[in-house]
């Protein structure tokens, strides 16, 4: 591995250490959370919607767990603000590993995407779409 990803990581330590966006938000449009059972990642991912109901405003996230899991939710927390609802649920792993910029092992893969999926879930049961308590990696 060569320099780049040694600047990743130090980004990730960054945003497990100092994460953005972390908290609650007053009104949320929609709150939503998860769980990585196999390595005890929570997360809580807070949306507000802009007035037109598809803009995403502000997000807020709280959890627990390793640091890709939570640098990865204060990553999305930003990248997501300006997205679309619909541009929110199109993201996939792909995304997010290259948010992060680091080669993630397969076992590290439900770390780094529990945030997309908390996020993504709790956007689709505000649509009506999805009716699950909480959200899970686990198959």
């Amino acid at each position: 591995m060569g320099l780049g990803s040694d600047m990743y990581r130090q980004q990730i330590l960054d945003h497990y250490k100092n994460p953005r966006n972390y908290g609650n938000l007053e009104d949320p449009t929609f709150t939503h959370v998860g769980e990585n059972p196999m390595c005890g990642d929570e997360i809580r991912m807070d949306v507000k919607l802009d007035e037109d109901e598809e803009t995403i405003e502000r997000v807020a996230f709280q959890g627990d767990g390793c640091a890709i899991s939570q640098a990865s939710a204060s990553m999305l927390s930003g990248e997501l603000i300006g997205k679309t609802v619909d541009e929110l649920l199109e993201m996939d792993r792909d995304d997010v590993t290259d948010m992060l910029g680091v080669d993630i092992s397969p076992m590290r893969v439900k770390c780094a995407v529990l945030a997309e999926k908390v996020a993504q879930d709790g956007a689709e049961i505000y649509q009506g779409e999805l009716d699950v308590e909480k959200t899970t990696t686990e198959e």
